[in-house]
């Protein structure tokens, strides 16, 4: 078995999900954790289920006790029936990932092939793997991406640690630093702020090491927002003022200050939350798009962005009632549009978040509740930590307010919602 699965180009977590998925389409009640997967194909482990052993066998087209074997050194046959993981199976969305495997092999062979001199095409493979996941993060669940933005990782560490030419190796570094910068977002979403700041960190190493400004003052941005989701709202202001040093003209040099502006607002500090918004829009008067920005998604700040920011920090100050109001309700007119690259389901979220605790502040209890009741019907798989913290805001300021017992139901509801995080999934 281990054999065989290390010829498959995907991770021990690919392969669960795919016998999860085998297992339904057989009609078979059971499941395979990674940690089990890895046991049995050690050795560790000589005994399943029955139910486990018949979906074993389909998958991989040999009885069990013949994979459980120790492999001989010969090359093994192929399976003379279709199976889940080795060949197409009729169905469309299981032939797509079997299209998307053979993809993945041809990719592993051709960064192989190259390894004393990476080619041009070997380098624009990575980078485009890059590119894809800084683009399609704000759009699609983690559980989606989250396995091959760690194989992305593991490829361009792999290749870091070959000697390279001083250009590549630069280039390399970036591509690193903007993959660590995206698992710190991830680590992030699933509430782990210790890992989050742990792939930051590094991250900025291999910032560092491509001597990438933009690409610096990006990852303290994401250090910033970290440590904001975090409750660590002075470190998040320093992280942003720290950044602020290496943005000189792409679009985080407009992101630190409104991260700024988001700390400030939670600490109370109207005057300073204010200044950082002025800051941040004036900084697009000398914004010039760099190699970050480039990649597009996750690693550029738009003007959407920036009013929902703006939205969410007013919505921290009493005082701003009317102004966090009128951010909100552009901040969600600018992402209703789900096809344009701008739209993120988290800050679409938050700008409704934000909007739903405006109207709670003006008394506007049913306005509150329509505003926030499309985030209520997010899946568990888009429940990131951000979206949780988010919508529990909308609770506390419910309960603060001389509505807290007409809004009942409201919170109840927000209750429920929360009792479902994606870090409570099963992975």
């Amino acid at each position: 078995m281990e054999f065989l699965l290390r010829q498959q180009p995907r991770t021990y977590d690919e392969i669960v999900r795919e016998f999860d998925r085998l297992a339904k389409e057989l009609g078979e009640n059971v499941t395979l954790s990674t940690r089990h997967l890895r046991r049995l194909a050690s050795g560790e482990r000589t005994n399943t289920t029955p139910v486990m052993r018949r979906v074993l066998q389909s998958m991989f087209g040999k009885p069990l006790n013949e994979l459980l074997a120790p492999w001989s050194g010969e090359v093994l046959p192929a399976a003379a029936e279709p199976t889940g993981l080795l060949l197409a199976t009729g169905q469309p969305a299981a032939d797509r990932e079997l299209i998307e495997m053979a993809a993945r092999r041809a990719k592993s062979f051709a960064l192989a092939a190259g390894q004393t001199d990476l080619t041009s095409d070997v380098m624009e493979q990575v980078h485009a793997d890059v590119q894809r996941l800084a683009l399609d993060y704000p759009q699609r669940p983690l559980s989606e991406l989250l396995p091959d933005l760690i194989g992305t990782q593991d490829t361009v560490f792999t290749l870091l640690e070959q000697q390279r030419r001083p250009a590549q190796a630069r280039q390399l570094y970036f591509l690193a630093g903007v993959t660590g910068g995206l698992l710190a977002k991830a680590s992030h979403d699933m509430a782990d702020p210790h890992a989050a700041l742990t792939q930051a960190r590094t991250a900025y190493v291999c910032a560092d090491n491509a001597d990438h400004n933009g690409l610096r003052a990006w990852i303290r941005g994401l250090q910033s927002l970290v440590s904001y989701w975090a409750g660590r709202t002075r470190e998040s202001v320093r992280y942003a003022q720290s950044g602020a040093e290496f943005a000189a003209s792409n679009t985080a040099s407009v992101w630190l200050p409104m991260n700024e502006a988001r700390a400030w607002a939670s600490l109370g500090n109207a005057n300073a939350a204010r200044a950082a918004i002025e800051r941040a829009e004036a900084a697009w008067d000398s914004v010039q798009e760099d190699e970050v920005d480039e990649l597009g998604g996750l690693c550029t700040f738009g003007r959407a962005r920036q009013v929902y920011y703006a939205a969410e920090a007013l919505s921290w100050l009493p005082s701003e009632v009317t102004a966090a109001d009128d951010y909100a309700t552009r901040a969600v007119d600018a992402y209703e549009d789900s096809s344009s690259p701008e739209w993120a389901f988290g800050d679409q979220a938050g700008s409704r978040s934000a909007l739903a605790i405006a109207r709670i502040q003006a008394g506007e209890l049913e306005g509150a509740a329509e505003a926030v009741a499309p985030v209520l019907d997010l899946a568990p798989e888009q429940r990131i930590n951000g979206i949780i913290t988010c919508t529990q805001r909308v609770h506390r300021a419910l309960r603060d307010s001389p509505l807290a017992e007409a809004g009942a139901d409201l919170q109840e509801q927000i209750e429920i919602f929360t009792r479902t995080p994606l870090k409570a999934l099963p992975r």
